[in-house]
């Protein structure tokens, strides 16, 4: 059973082993099958010549005897040459050396008086025959022997063969080997690949030694695996800290109606309803940035506009203010030009703005610049600021600090975050940096040069209580 389960492993065309030991045993193939034929070809035209070349020799030499009648009874043999025979002009054999002797003329071929020399294989017999001379009734001198057994028989083809049947299953098995050890670390990934699951992403893939295609390959696969393991894990905490997060407003939302239901004599409908409305405002505010957030992750980026961040930043200014309560100066150079969606740049004005406002104890200073080839947004309020440790923190998910949460109870605590995932989609960074007072939130794009733009111009504008 186990060498049937080898041999339709081994047809199976379809694996790269068993395509890479076909097509090289094909190519082999063809390769022996030429290099058979040009050898046989080249022995046997080499031994028949070294016959011939002998034949002619001995040949000669008795065709210049008979010229001169000085041919012997018995013809002797010489070098190899055992077949000698002097035969007139009606078939006779008038001379003969001793294996030649008593036998029938060794050819019927005469050479024509035009071309007196000729080669003939005849009979398994390889000759030489000379016609003693031009006359029409010369006799010929054929002289030659057998030919070699490893000729005649073929035995020089059936050795070829053998010999190249044997080189050709080496190098199939030897093929079949190499492929299959060099192919050894793809199953071992292919085994390991087949053991992770979508719970379990903390396996990894073995990495053979050295730094060939498939180390590369398997270093590649784990450094996806690595990503994948941390996406699975920021999914699971944002899960966790998502239903952690809707679960307060749904619970005061679930308490106050089962208040109303429970005791409708005690509990002022409209207060439970306006309550209710501001537990549905806050779930509606925290699933329209989570909507939001999950656009920004996989959705395709947005049109590209050409956007002037000075004055979108004023414009955002003007209507932030309005309801601020504090005051927002805004210095915006002009012709500082970025490229991306203008929609979502609004949002991070705006949160930006938003967040500044509500913690600001006066004013809120705004301003643009381009600077080392960035456009350079700052937003700096004159409150508590950012303690350095919490600096990173506070772009993370639903985390709202102390002061936050009792300025604003009602926030999401995804302002921040998806301000930092926008500015990332545009290639830039969203940092909190050190201020003399209060929290300075600084947003950097890529500047874009714009032909005929103005730049080094700025307008110093003031919004809201002086």
């Amino acid at each position: 059973m186990r060498l049937v389960s080898r041999l339709r492993s081994i047809l199976r065309l379809r694996s790269i082993q068993g395509r890479y030991t076909t097509a090289a045993t094909a190519l082999l193939l063809v390769v022996l099958v030429v290099v058979g034929v040009s050898c046989d070809l080249v022995i046997r035209y080499r031994i028949e010549d070294d016959v011939f070349k002998s034949a002619e020799r001995v040949a000669s030499q008795w065709s210049a005897a008979a010229r001169t009648g000085g041919m012997p009874e018995m013809i002797p043999a010489s070098g190899g040459v055992d077949l000698v025979q002097l035969v007139d002009a009606q078939g006779a054999v008038v001379r003969a050396s001793r294996r030649a002797r008593g036998r029938a003329p060794l050819s019927a071929i005469r050479p024509p008086s035009n071309d007196r020399f000729q080669r003939l294989h005849d009979n398994g017999l390889l000759l030489m025959a000379i016609r003693v001379s031009p006359a029409p009734e010369a006799p010929v001198i054929y002289a030659g022997s057998a030919e070699p057994r490893l000729l005649g028989r073929h035995y020089l083809e059936l050795f070829l063969a053998v010999a190249a049947l044997v080189l050709l299953g080496l190098a199939g098995w030897l093929t079949w080997w190499v492929v299959g050890r060099t192919l050894r670390p793809v199953a071992a990934i292919r085994a390991r690949m087949a053991e992770i699951t979508g719970s379990d992403v903390s396996l990894r893939v073995p990495v053979p030694a050295g730094e060939d295609e498939f180390a590369l390959l398997a270093r590649t696969a784990n450094q996806s695996l690595e990503r994948l393991q941390e996406v699975v894990e920021q999914q699971r905490q944002f899960a966790s800290t998502t239903s952690h997060e809707l679960r307060t407003p749904i619970a005061g939302l679930r308490m106050q109606l089962e208040e109303a239901l429970l005791y409708p004599d005690e509990v002022d409908a409209v207060d439970s309803i306006r309550g209710a409305l501001s537990a549905t405002g806050r779930l509606e505010a925290i699933v329209n940035d989570l909507l939001l957030l999950a656009r920004l992750r996989v959705a395709e980026p947005a049109a590209r506009e050409l956007i002037d961040l000075g004055k979108l930043v004023t414009e955002e200014a003007m209507q932030v203010s309005q309801s601020a309560g504090v005051a927002v100066y805004v210095h915006a150079a002009s012709g500082v030009w970025v490229s991306g969606s203008q929609i979502r740049l609004i949002r991070v004005v705006g949160n930006l703005l938003s967040n500044a406002r509500r913690h600001a104890a006066a004013s809120v200073e705004v301003s643009v610049e381009a600077i080392d080839g960035r456009a350079v947004l700052a937003v700096v309020d004159d409150g508590a600021g950012v303690a350095p440790a919490d600096r990173e923190r506070v772009f993370e998910r639903f985390t709202r600090l102390a002061d936050g949460r009792r300025r604003d109870a009602g926030g999401s605590g995804l302002g921040l975050a998806i301000s930092r995932d926008i500015a990332e989609a545009h290639r830039g960074s969203l940092r909190i940096e050190d201020s003399p007072r209060g929290a300075r939130f600084v947003l950097r794009l890529p500047l874009l040069h714009v032909q005929g733009g103005v730049e080094g111009s700025a307008s110093t504008d003031h919004y809201g209580p002086t």
